[in-house]
């Protein structure tokens, strides 16, 4: 095997015209270098091979008998508007094919707030459906029979009350809890690692978390109790060997937090699962899922368990949303498609592939339907299911799993050092890393390393517009009539005493999942059920930090880079000090990757940068603004807000004092919305894909 490795590599110096063999080799995001070739020796010393499908360590796939036994779940993620539009959705793309549900719920719902409350004046129905109280998820499944439809709900913050209305719609559809059948996300610590949708600090919501574990495992036997989040993970910078890692450190810790409460491993941990991001490196991807099923058997190992099932990796994919891009975006459908691939041959359990307009807002029926034929047609037409891991033996992707294995064990000891997950995430060991890869990662496209087609190269010379949906504000004004309706209705001495008990439970013990469950049948809502439990755990809050260096580092002596410092410099001296911009998130957005990856580029530039803190009203962006005389604000945006928080945030502008400064917006913003934003005097918009170096040339122009 040796001399042919010699042969073949004089046989590239010749090709190459004297250059070697190694001149061809590639260092992946991961640190992973990867040759041209692989060959029997790269297996040599790989400690995953040898298993079958369906024994431990689980690296060929959970189940024996895999696809050709039962394929994988289609699994859309949709939600918006109202519960009676999306159980409207949802019945249609169940007739289309879908065969399970997987719910999106609106920023409101996320953050434990009813629609009418006034922080939440932009969000309601925007990002997901609105459920304010269990007659909300009654409508969402109205048709649906709960006994035999399996039900994912991505929810964290505001996870009691949300189960809890979905375990009382299934009483009052007759269905008793034994017989329920999905997920609960349920995963905190992801939340305070990169998505922000959480309310409470950690130390409670990780009470909650085993609150929940606690009781799925006495009385829901088929229900998934917690889904282990790699895919926010990802989609805030991480690459597979940070989402590999980190997202089995955060199920480890379920797993210790669970035990310490008393329920033996055995009791829960055959119901728990996990959600992977899968992008566009397609071997990288595949091999990402074995290394996980692999590193979770083995780290299970330690709570000796006695079911194999407590070892056994089951897990849903996404395909990537950051990996769309907003410009040329039907090549998105491919894109699509290749992660969907992906995925299948890493052996996922479940899967929703992304539709082609969600980089430039929430996608339509066309869109959607698009995405899930997708699967349909990988799954029907192309023979995959036929057979089990088909690319198990492969020189190349055994090596990449090895590879993953080695470095994510190398990241999970660093976590580990430091006491685990919680502890690491409250040190900002894990955020700082995720940071710090999403910056060189966004610095790589803009100098062209990594290809993005029609983004940094043959970009169209014009784009066509392309239809997104659009939901009205009349979706908030539908829910705070019907919270009104339900609030005179109800027994509100009873919901009362119920909300009471909830705090008494928060600041003692008791499940508070239980007793969630009494007062949503008493019609107690969303937003009562989590200020019940405010009342004694507090609302989180964070500041988002600004990492310097990192951005910089990947233009090193590039001319662009050098002359926009040199125009920055300009204008410092004639201002007498730095050009100022505030960067802020309105409203309940927590997906703040875009807004840290422009403030540290902008900082390394030499703009003066503050960082507001999340979720903060017009008005207070205004008034922070102000008092810190800005010159420009830029709001990120992803959730389809802006048609009603830039026009608030313009109007506390003008009643504060504040009418000098300059406003730009970027993020997820359909084209046609682009002149509504600029009649209100917004100076720029800067969509998915924009190059950080020509958006701080347009903001300086503007400077005076």
């Amino acid at each position: 095997m040796h001399e042919d490795m010699m042969a073949w590599e004089k046989h590239v110096e010749q090709e190459l015209r004297g250059k070697k063999a190694s001149s061809l080799d590639w260092e992946a995001a991961e640190g992973i270098k990867v040759k041209p070739l692989y060959s029997a020796e790269d297996l040599e010393g790989l400690e995953h091979l040898g298993s079958l499908p369906g024994a431990p360590p689980f690296v060929r796939g959970p189940y024996a008998s895999m696809y050709p036994g039962r394929p994988w779940t289609i699994r859309q993620y949709t939600g918006f508007s109202t519960a009676k539009e999306s159980n409207t959705f949802y019945r249609k793309n169940l007739a289309a094919g879908q065969k399970g549900l997987s719910i999106a719920f609106d920023l409101a719902t996320h953050r434990g707030y009813d629609s009418d409350n006034p922080r939440v004046a932009g969000d309601v129905g925007k990002a997901g459906v609105a459920i304010d109280t269990v007659e909300d998820m009654k409508i969402l499944f109205d048709g649906i029979p709960l006994d035999k439809m399996s039900v994912s709900m991505t929810m964290n913050g505001a996870v009691i009350p949300i189960l809890a209305s979905y375990i009382v719609a299934a009483e009052e559809q007759g269905v008793k809890q034994d017989q329920l059948l999905g997920t609960i996300q349920n995963d905190i610590l992801k939340e305070y690692l990169c998505r922000n949708t959480y309310i409470y600090p950690p130390e409670p919501s990780m009470r909650i978390i085993a609150d929940i574990i606690s009781y799925c495992s006495a009385n829901m036997p088929h229900y998934n109790c917690v889904s282990i989040s790699g895919y926010h993970i990802a989609e805030s910078g991480a690459n597979c060997v940070l989402q590999t890692a980190y997202t089995i450190a955060d199920g480890l810790e379920y797993v210790k937090t669970a035990i310490r409460s008393g329920l033996q491993v055995d009791d829960f941990a055959p119901r728990l699962s996990f959600f992977f991001g899968i992008g566009m490196n397609f071997f990288m991807n595949i091999a990402m899922l074995r290394a996980a099923r692999f590193l979770w058997s083995e780290e299970m190992q330690q709570f000796n368990p006695k079911n194999e099932k407590s070892r056994m990796l089951r897990t849903h994919c996404q395909t990537s949303g950051w990996s769309l891009s907003e410009h040329d975006p039907y090549n998105n459908i491919v894109r699509t498609t290749i992660e969907c691939m992906s995925a299948v041959l890493g052996e996922t359990q479940s899967l929703h592939t992304n539709a082609y307009d969600e980089a430039l807002g929430l996608p339509t029926e066309f869109s959607e339907r698009i995405a899930r034929n997708t699967q349909l047609i990988v799954q029907q037409e192309s023979q995959i299911c036929r057979v089990i891991d088909p690319l198990a033996g492969s020189y190349y992707l055994e090596s990449l799993t090895g590879s993953i294995i080695k470095a994510a064990r190398a990241v999970m000891q660093e976590v580990s050092d430091v006491g685990g997950m919680a502890e690491a995430i409250a040190a900002e060991i894990p955020q700082r890393r995720i940071e710090e890869a999403a910056i060189r990662t966004q610095a790589r496209i803009e100098l062209g390393k990594d290809v993005i087609i029609g983004e940094n190269q043959y970009k169209l010379a014009e784009e066509a517009d392309v239809p997104v949906r659009e939901v009205s504000d009349a979706a908030r004004e539908q829910q705070i009539l019907a919270l009104k309706h339900i609030k005179k209705t109800r027994n509100n001495v009873a919901v009362q005493q119920a909300l009471d008990h909830i705090t008494e439970l928060a600041a003692a013990e008791g499940n508070l999942l239980q007793a969630a469950i009494v007062a949503t049948r008493l019609r107690a809502t969303v937003g009562e059920i989590s200020t019940a439990m405010e009342k004694v755990f507090g609302r989180h809050q964070t500041q988002a930090e600004i990492i310097t260096g990192a951005y910089a580092s990947v233009y090193a002596k590039d001319e662009h880079f050098q002359a926009v410092q040199q125009q920055i410099k300009g204008i410092a001296e004639k201002l007498g000090r730095k050009p100022c911009v505030l960067t802020a998130k309105m409203g309940q957005d927590g997906h703040d990757r875009g807004l840290k990856v422009v403030s540290s580029a902008f900082a390394d530039l030499g703009f003066e940068i503050m960082i507001s803190p999340m979720f903060q009203t017009p008005a207070e962006v205004a008034k922070q603004a102000i008092e810190h005389d800005v010159h420009i604000i830029g709001i990120s945006t992803l959730a389809a807000g802006h048609k009603t928080l830039v026009p608030m945030l313009m109007e506390e502008l003008k009643k504060q004092g504040g009418e000098g400064i300059k406003l730009v917006v970027g993020g997820v913003i359909p084209h046609q919305d682009y002149d509504f934003l600029y009649s209100l005097g917004v100076v720029a918009i800067f969509g998915p894909g924009t190059n950080i170096l020509d958006a701080a040339e347009r903001i300086l122009a503007t400077i005076k």
